[in-house]
């Protein structure tokens, strides 16, 4: 009797310390990668520029203030299709072979959800994915046909048929409806598993189709303007402007008249009668409306989601992290969209909400897009495998304890040559205090030369080589970069020094453009 006490007895504390540790077993955190196309850090409340006071992010102002703001987020090349391909491998462009917008990602490639499912996440993407091929290494995709439409999108999703013909069409703006399928897939998933999802939006991407309900936001308010729109004497070199300003009507497209193929005067129809520079006023004035409306509905959204997360109880367990695929020109140098190298462009916003990790800290840490894919990894509790270029920096959203060795200068090369919107081909690097940037004014696939640089618009202008040469901006002393100082004798130590870190950089990285002699020959001629 007393053997059978004990035994039962033992058998109990066993019981009660195997319950003891599954319940003490840290759990771990879903992770909900948000991205919009397009959305830069101007557009922001929390980074502080001219439309801050306008108040547009309110939802995501509020995650920034109780997580972590980066204020030195950088793509490292401004276009929507490598830039995701970059956030999916870890890898720069050269490496995992997505230069330009004719890139695509086979599964093979698409190593982030590879890596998470190793970890025992169920992973998903939902909305758009722009990298042409099957998201087939997720367990579930909705994914907008390429760019998508802003209104009564189609997805494509997994079914019977190949891809891509499996097809859902929904009714409704694409914002409204990627978030319902979101919540809706949050509803039906595998609660016993761990999330990863990347929830992405179209918006808010040109031509800036906002929701009718937003008609009235900032219809009577006047949107401040950039003093660059208008004035700039020392901006650029002879790569942006041409000889005596011989090519500023044709390299990058205008707010303005100044580009006569792509412009938002003509985009937005404002009168041909009105002088120029109240015609670029109007029409900045039109493309900032409309972009903040796209913008206000994104906001709104995920004042949606993070509703539905609160109440289902998976707040308190959920990494949240929000960002754009680049950042972008509004109005600033008289451009719009992105592909520059220019501070508006190049810079992503990038905010972490963790719910067990630091709060109210802004960090001026310097990381680019190939860091995410690391990161994430590492919040999951996984290791970063070596085929991956990018750090991990969790350890700063953790415990607020910055990587050591962390770079000094990030790297960023645009390869599309003065196609759809006119921009040279151009590489360089970023420090805290500065950027060099060299323009090489090639295409990488020489069969490029001649043929339209926008195709859809009628008298296009043909592609062909542009002028190379160097801009370095003193970003503590010129922030907005209007002042081009390579040519300064005070600043030929920095420009030594920068050419080495680059050279050095561009080793490391692997981008030696080997494979191309002819950009090979530019660069070497102009070093």
């Amino acid at each position: 009797m007393f053997k059978q006490v004990r035994f039962f007895i033992t058998i109990c504390v066993i019981g009660l310390a195997v319950s003891s540790c599954q319940q003490e077993a840290p759990k771990k955190p879903n992770i909900i990668f948000i991205m919009s196309d397009d959305h830069t850090t101007q557009a922001f409340g929390i980074y502080g520029s001219r439309l801050a006071d306008l108040n547009p992010t309110p939802t995501l102002d509020e995650l920034g203030n109780n997580g972590i703001i980066f204020d030195n987020a950088y793509c490292s090349n401004s276009i929507c299709t490598p830039s995701r391909a970059t956030i999916m491998t870890g890898q720069y462009a050269h490496v995992n072979g997505v230069l330009d917008l004719d890139g695509s990602l086979n599964e093979a490639k698409q190593y982030l959800p590879k890596e998470m499912k190793k970890l025992g996440y169920e992973t998903a993407i939902i909305g758009k994915w722009h990298l042409k091929e099957e998201p087939a290494a997720f367990d579930y995709y909705e994914v907008l046909k390429l760019q998508g439409d802003y209104f009564d999108p189609t997805f494509r999703v997994r079914g019977e048929k190949p891809w891509p013909q499996n097809t859902n069409k929904y009714e409704g703006h694409s914002t409204d409806v990627i978030t319902d399928l979101t919540i809706n897939w949050l509803k039906n998933r595998d609660k016993e598993k761990p999330l990863f999802l990347m929830h992405h939006y179209k918006a808010p991407h040109d031509m800036f189709e906002f929701a009718p309900r937003y008609e009235s936001y900032l219809a009577d308010t006047e949107i401040p303007e950039p003093a660059n729109l208008y004035h700039q004497p020392n901006f650029g070199s002879e790569a942006t402007r041409g000889k005596n300003d011989s090519l500023l009507h044709r390299i990058g497209t205008s707010i303005g008249r100044r580009h006569p193929i792509r412009n938002y005067t003509q985009d937005f129809d404002i009168s041909e009668e009105l002088d120029d520079k109240t015609a670029k006023h109007e029409a900045y004035q039109e493309y900032l409306k409309r972009y903040l409306r796209c913008v206000k509905g994104v906001d709104d959204n995920l004042k949606r989601l993070f509703d539905y997360l609160k109440a289902s109880g998976e707040w308190d367990n959920t990494i949240i992290i929000y960002t754009g695929d680049q950042g972008f020109m509004l109005g600033e140098h008289d451009y719009m969209d992105k592909r520059w190298m220019y501070e508006e462009s190049m810079r992503m916003p990038f905010i972490v909400r963790h719910p067990q990790g630091q709060k109210g800290l802004r960090s001026d840490l310097l990381i680019n897009n190939a860091d995410y894919g690391p990161t994430m990894l590492a919040l999951a509790g996984g290791e970063v495998p070596e085929y991956m270029q990018g750090k991990s920096f969790a350890s700063l959203v953790t415990d607020g304890e910055a990587p050591t060795n962390w770079r000094s200068a990030t790297y960023y090369r645009y390869w599309m040559h003065m196609m759809h919107h006119d921009n040279p081909s151009h590489f360089g690097i970023r420090t805290a205090d500065y950027k060099l940037i060299f323009y090489y004014g090639l295409p990488y696939n020489t069969e490029k030369l001649g043929t339209p640089s926008m195709p859809w618009k009628k008298n296009s202008f043909m592609i062909e080589q542009t002028p190379a040469a160097w801009e370095l901006y003193d970003l503590k002393k010129d922030p907005t970069e209007v002042n081009n100082v390579y040519n300064d004798p005070a600043y030929a130590e920095v420009v030594a020094d920068l050419k080495q870190q680059l050279k050095e950089l561009r080793t490391e990285i692997g981008d030696t453009d080997e494979k191309y002699p002819h950009l090979l020959e530019v660069i070497n001629n102009n070093w």
